[in-house]
């Protein structure tokens, strides 16, 4: 049975590098978790929500520690974060953080970050969308670490939540009440941080427009979400646009995500009247189309993006898409 295509996100390096420092070491996790035993060590290594949760599992397994989450996420730099999720920490202020952050997980990972504002509350709360378990506790404080410390880190204030909402059972350490510094409810059924929304309103003084724009193109079309019905054609779409942001639209790649041989691929991808080739350069054209329509990407940096050598080169082949050149056509819309 094929997995979903969308249940799957990456595991970005900074994990293992804090599991080291809390003593665990990648293979002993891995183990434990019993998944494969170089994930630690493939770079293009991809979780399904299951996986990611056994991991979780294996961390408070072996650390024996009810608040490992909580310092795994405090000790992590900034700096080593996946610039998709950096941007967020160079946004103009904490809500626009907030919105970045949820954006990067409903495009990138299958956790999705819903916020919403009522009276003078903020409330954040994950859900995740492929999960047949409930969210292990450690993975869980996770998430809600990362809210708070997003705003904390970018205002440079010490922000405290109205509230905090978590299924974990009680009691909580001592960690958990001196760092959320705020009333814990344990036993609820969903997992949600309560901010004051006027923090939101609070600037980033590291806010940085210019490196925004250098980040941001990963994140700068909607990918969409890849359900069983698609159509095969639409699935390599949606694969190739999410691989040109790294920039390594192979088919080789795309076809193990889709859960298939290279070949296998190539022959079902000619039953419909297509090919590889045709796939790669109507994605290019779809979201080179989205890319323009956003005023702050350039030209030179969406020619990047999409995999061509120079911008004559993209503007060769979007004449003969479009019949214009990208910037007539960025000026039409």
């Amino acid at each position: 049975m094929m997995r979903n295509p969308s249940d799957r996100c990456r595991l970005p390096q900074a994990f293992w590098r804090a599991a080291e420092r809390m003593g665990l070491s990648g293979p002993a996790l891995l183990r434990q978790a019993r998944l494969p035993a170089t994930l630690h060590i493939t770079p293009d290594a991809w979780l399904t929500s299951a996986d990611y949760f056994a991991l979780w599992r294996a961390v408070e397994a072996l650390s024996n520690d009810p608040a490992i989450g909580l310092r795994m996420t405090v000790e992590t730099d900034t700096a080593v974060h996946p610039p998709a999720t950096m941007s967020a920490f160079f946004a103009r202020d904490y809500r626009d953080g907030l919105q970045r952050l949820a954006r990067f997980k409903r495009l990138c990972t299958p956790e999705e970050l819903t916020i919403t504002e009522a009276g003078g509350e903020c409330r954040v709360f994950p859900r995740w969308l492929y999960a047949d378990e409930s969210e292990p506790d450690a993975a869980a404080d996770v998430t809600l670490a990362a809210i708070l410390e997003l705003g904390r880190r970018g205002t440079g204030r010490p922000i405290r939540p109205l509230r905090v909402d978590m299924t974990r059972g009680g009691p909580l350490t001592e960690m958990h009440r001196a760092y959320f510094d705020a009333p814990v409810r344990t036993g609820c059924t969903q997992n949600a941080m309560i901010l004051d929304r006027r923090d939101l309103d609070l600037p980033f003084p590291g806010h940085n427009p210019d490196l925004l724009t250098i980040l941001d193109p990963s994140l700068a079309a909607n990918l969409g979400e890849i359900e069983p019905q698609t159509p095969l054609s639409d699935q390599v779409k949606i694969l190739i646009k999410r691989r040109i942001a790294s920039g390594r639209p192979d088919v080789a790649d795309v076809a193990r995500e889709l859960g298939m041989s290279e070949r296998t691929l190539q022959r079902r991808i000619a039953d419909q009247s297509e090919s590889y080739r045709s796939l790669l350069d109507q994605a290019r054209q779809e979201l080179g189309r989205e890319l323009l329509s956003d005023a702050q990407n350039g030209i030179d940096e969406i020619a990047f993006l999409l995999g061509f050598q120079d911008s004559s080169s993209f503007y060769r082949a979007f004449r003969a898409w479009e019949g214009v050149t990208p910037a007539e056509w960025k000026g039409l819309h």
